[in-house]
């Protein structure tokens, strides 16, 4: 594992992942913050989606009782952290909360208790792409085009198991129409909305490469990302989709992405007439729902050192992580805020959307 490329150097000095400050140098130590105590519980809170989810692991022998296992253990070890913040090796952040749930999920034995999910919510997205698709083809206007492109990212990504709330929407089966959601997002001005220059130049600029850190499973990457990535593929750029090594929540892992888009290609090789050659699946190295870019595969590094655009996608890698994040060159954090901490946080509202864009002057 070594940097990303892409970020400048000297990283020790520069780079930073977790956008939201936990606490401050002059907070005591042994007392938890105001900030540390909300975010533990937005963890805690997600505790009986995931014990839901273990419990019915058939892949794992006696899952019940490792299920319950895992919520004791996590909590407990949440709990420490509320009276302790040096509990566990350090005051808590984003990407702790994040490691220490999966370490304790893959201790117990359990790999991917969201595979059920992802598994049906992909076969759905599938059946619907080439209709998404076409309704973004037969969009004349490059800039509006765009646009419904960006809405369509928006959409895939309320596909989000690590939200409480959207967790018990998909348990009860409800399902959320993608359709409906590009067209009823929150009214722009968003949180941060940089799409008017992004489009400026989307037209005017001709980026290489690009490389995209991609997030969930389903009507994300399938309905949202795929569709943006087929239209930068028909502008002649080369794509480098990036996703997780290991499962984590409902975010797509870079096999599963390969076995999406060998389903989605005809036997051309092409994505509904737009050839592919351009395009490659990467392996992150990343085993969480943030991610860390200090810490990426060499695949990815080696893959990714000449590109002139990063897209971040998700709340997790692009807000909650990376949102400040500089590189050296053109750079995109767009994702959907799912958790009203990162909306008060941001100053925006519950379900408002992130598109910050930041152009390297060449």
């Amino acid at each position: 594992m070594i940097p990303f490329p892409l970020l400048p150097t000297p990283i020790e000095s520069n780079y930073r992942p977790c956008t939201i400050p936990y606490r401050f140098p002059c907070d005591n130590p042994k007392i938890a913050t105001p900030t540390e105590i909300s975010w533990i519980n937005v963890f805690a809170n997600s505790i009986p989606s995931f014990k839901k989810r273990a419990e019915s692991d058939t892949t794992v022998p006696d899952a019940p009782a490792k299920a319950e296992n895992f919520a004791q253990r996590y909590g407990g070890i949440l709990e420490d952290w509320k009276r302790d913040p040096q509990s566990h090796g350090g005051p808590p952040d984003g990407v702790s909360l994040g490691r220490v749930r999966e370490q304790i999920l893959r201790e117990l034995g359990f790999r991917d208790i969201f595979k059920k999910v992802k598994d049906e919510e992909n076969a759905k997205a599938i059946s619907l792409f080439p209709e998404v698709v076409s309704l973004s083809d037969a969009i004349e206007d490059e800039g509006k085009r765009l646009e419904n492109l960006v809405r369509g990212v928006f959409a895939g990504n309320i596909f989000d198991l690590g939200s409480a709330q959207l967790a018990e929407v998909f348990s009860r089966g409800d399902g959320i129409s993608f359709l409906a959601s590009s067209q009823n997002l929150v009214t722009r001005p968003w949180v941060i909305d940089d799409l008017d220059n992004f489009q400026a130049n989307w037209i005017k600029k001709r980026w290489n490469k690009a490389v995209i850190f991609v997030d969930n499973s389903g009507a994300d990457i399938i309905l949202g990302v795929l569709p943006f990535a087929r239209e930068m593929l028909r502008r002649g750029m080369q794509v480098v989709l990036a996703a997780n090594e290991l499962p984590s929540i409902n975010d797509v892992t870079y096999t599963e992405l390969r076995e999406i888009l060998s389903q989605l290609k005809d036997e051309n090789g092409q994505l509904l007439g737009v050839d592919t050659s351009k395009l490659v699946v990467a392996n992150s190295g990343n085993d969480l729902a943030v991610i860390d870019l200090s810490r990426v595969s060499q695949e990815l590094a080696d893959l990714s050192s000449d590109a002139d655009l990063v897209i971040i996608e998700g709340m997790g890698r692009g807000i909650e992580t990376n949102l400040y994040a500089q590189f050296k060159c053109d750079s995109l954090k767009i994702g959907m805020v799912k958790h009203i901490e990162v909306a008060e946080f941001l100053g925006g509202r519950l379900y408002d959307c992130v598109f910050n864009y930041n152009e390297v002057e060449s």
